[in-house]
């Protein structure tokens, strides 16, 4: 959660800011629930001072689990009142003429209709600057990340550990994020909650991404049979206090074939790519760029699928995004996951993605899971 202003990163003309969006909400205040019909915002002052708009029904659930300065409740909706209304009742008491928001009223959700808050007030869109401080991630953030980084690392050795040929997905999954979650929760001390609404304990999956399934890069998980000669593509994080890092790895199940190799090798120099391009400075779309030149250069267009990174921290997926429609400048503090990939119908997928932080001279590989081919190898005797 962070505790510095919100005002700090937006333009002046605004008396207050009105948030809508759940990732935004925990972000200011702690609070972390799950989106309903039920409008649920957060409001912010010039001053620092922060009100959390829920329903009845969450009042004391946020009363409980934010930081909030105040919690103010309405009965429910529709009612006989609609939500919007009585906030905009609110903030014309407290003397605000115009409002900075993330969407213009609470977005449309399980069947919630929409009713723009600007029907009541004039308002001005501040995603964007909301969005960089969510970026530039502070020292506590980052000690976070990292030991984020540390139980998705656990997680993911215990997964390469139980993999193997005849044993289905499920299994191999459950066994190996129950334990590391296990060992997460003793090393604390205390009974684990979850703060993080993407993922819960320490994880690490395949999400369907097995043997062919392994060449599409947004699988569901469909409880596979481990095979000798199987592509794999991995998952792995923990949520450590709402925060999250994200760390994938490419794997082969028995010696892999001269193609799988060949694939492999190009997508290690993909990433290395990245890596060289990335500094304090360079505009997001020059990292794509350089990947995109590679995929040229090779003649890889046709395993292509997607850009070449993301940022994140509370969100699996934030911005800034490493896209060549992206014109954001790096600045020290961002932190990206880097991740490009080859797809190959047929074959498998071809991805490792690592958590990395820009620094003051160029970046910071956060995750240290192995990278090489020979340690990715899955033994099947």
């Amino acid at each position: 959660m962070r505790a510095a202003r919100a005002f700090d990163f937006v333009p002046g003309g605004v008396d207050a800011l009105v948030l809508f969006d759940e990732q935004y909400v925990q972000y200011y205040t702690g609070f972390v629930y799950s989106s309903t019909e039920r409008p649920i915002g957060l409001v912010i002052l010039r001053g620092g001072e922060r009100t959390l708009f829920v329903p009845r029904l969450e009042l004391e659930h946020a009363e409980q689990a934010s930081v909030a300065d105040a919690v103010l409740s309405y009965p429910e909706y529709p009612g006989e009142r609609h939500p919007m209304l009585l906030l905009a009742d609110h903030l014309r008491a407290l003397g605000v003429k115009r409002v900075g928001v993330d969407h213009d009223g609470y977005p449309v959700v399980a069947g919630y209709q929409p009713f723009p808050l600007s029907r009541e007030l004039p308002v001005e869109l501040v995603s964007p600057q909301i969005d960089l401080q969510l970026a530039l991630k502070s020292e506590h953030e980052l000690a976070l990340i990292r030991e984020s980084i540390y139980w998705g690392d656990v997680a993911h050795e215990l997964l390469q550990r139980y993999t193997r040929p005849g044993l289905s997905e499920s299994e191999v999954v459950g066994r190996a994020c129950r334990e590391a979650t296990e060992l997460m929760r003793a090393a604390r001390g205390g009974q684990y909650r979850q703060v993080n609404r993407w993922i819960s304990g320490a994880l690490a999956i395949y999400r369907g991404q097995i043997g062919p399934h392994s060449a599409l890069p947004h699988a569901l998980t469909n409880d596979a049979v481990f095979e000798v000669g199987h592509t794999l593509v991995t998952g792995a994080g923990a949520d450590v206090f709402g925060y999250l890092s994200e760390l994938e790895r490419t794997m082969f199940i028995g010696e892999p074939s001269p193609e799988q190799r060949r694939y492999f090798d190009h997508m290690l120099n993909l990433q290395e790519i990245a890596f060289e391009a990335m500094a304090p400075g360079v505009p997001c779309a020059e990292v794509d760029r350089a990947v995109r030149a590679y995929y040229e250069r090779e003649g890889l267009w046709d395993g292509w699928r997607h850009h070449v990174g993301h940022s994140l921290g509370q969100r699996i997926h934030e911005s800034p995004f490493l896209d060549i429609g992206d014109e954001t400048l790096l600045q020290p503090g961002m932190v990206f996951s880097i991740e490009p990939g080859i797809y190959v119908p047929g074959l498998g997928g071809f991805r490792h993605s690592d958590t990395v932080m820009v620094t003051d001279s160029g970046i910071e590989l956060m995750t240290y899971y192995p990278r090489g081919l020979e340690a990715l190898i899955i033994p099947v005797d």
